[in-house]
């Protein structure tokens, strides 16, 4: 079960389930871009947006995960692109539709299939979606569907979720279906940042469509 009705990134972090989900972002969202991104020092979402646009990322783009928009608000100022959104929260992509960065957003869940045709995207971003709790790499079968070929591909990996949930093995057996993969190795929150996670990486993994 999701521990209590307490939105926090340890919450956010022993989620177990889609459901589970839903209620702690149901619970978090209004209060999400202040009480953690703001507070925490999160940069996560601003190291995505950078490794996207120096690798050539193009548009039209899907969000995956996109919150309240943090992604897409970063991405804005770096590329003129149309931008899509999905994530499992509608409280969360309520926030995310107020702040006018997307054109259309949608709610979804990765480890089921998108309501999307195959190949819609040039380009599939994510940021603070693979981590621990939350989506595991068996999601990339998905992000390969929508993305057309040649499409980039830039994903946030937590470090630890990378090692412990079986990211290296998923790579490795997509190799046939991917080109141009690196994983650059980020900060997830910056200088100012303080407590138990305050020095979290993640991987930016970046790669194309074949």
């Amino acid at each position: 079960m999701c521990p209590k009705n307490d939105p926090s990134l340890e919450a956010a972090y022993a989620l177990n389930t889609p459901e589970d989900s839903k209620r702690l972002y149901a619970e978090w969202a209004e209060t999400y871009d202040h009480d953690f991104a703001a507070a925490s020092h999160y940069i996560l979402h601003l190291q995505v947006a950078r490794h996207f646009a120096k690798s050539g990322g193009a548009g039209p783009i899907l969000d995956v995960g996109a919150g309240t928009g943090l992604l897409a608000e970063a991405l804005t100022p770096l590329i003129k692109a149309e931008i899509d959104g999905t994530d499992i929260s509608a409280e969360m992509l309520k926030r995310a539709r107020a702040k006018g960065v997307y054109r259309h957003l949608f709610t979804g869940d990765l480890t089921r299939a998108l309501p999307l045709a195959n190949g819609t995207y040039r380009g599939v971003v994510s940021s603070g979606t693979f981590t621990n709790g939350h989506v595991g790499p068996e999601a990339f079968d998905e992000l390969l569907r929508v993305t057309d070929s040649r499409g980039l591909i830039a994903v946030s990996i937590n470090t630890k979720h990378y090692d412990n949930a079986g990211f290296a093995e998923k790579l490795d057996s997509i190799q046939a279906q991917i080109y141009d993969l690196t994983l650059q190795e980020v900060r997830i929150y910056d200088d100012g940042a303080t407590g138990a996670h305050k020095d979290d990486t993640a991987f930016v993994a970046l790669f194309r469509k074949g």
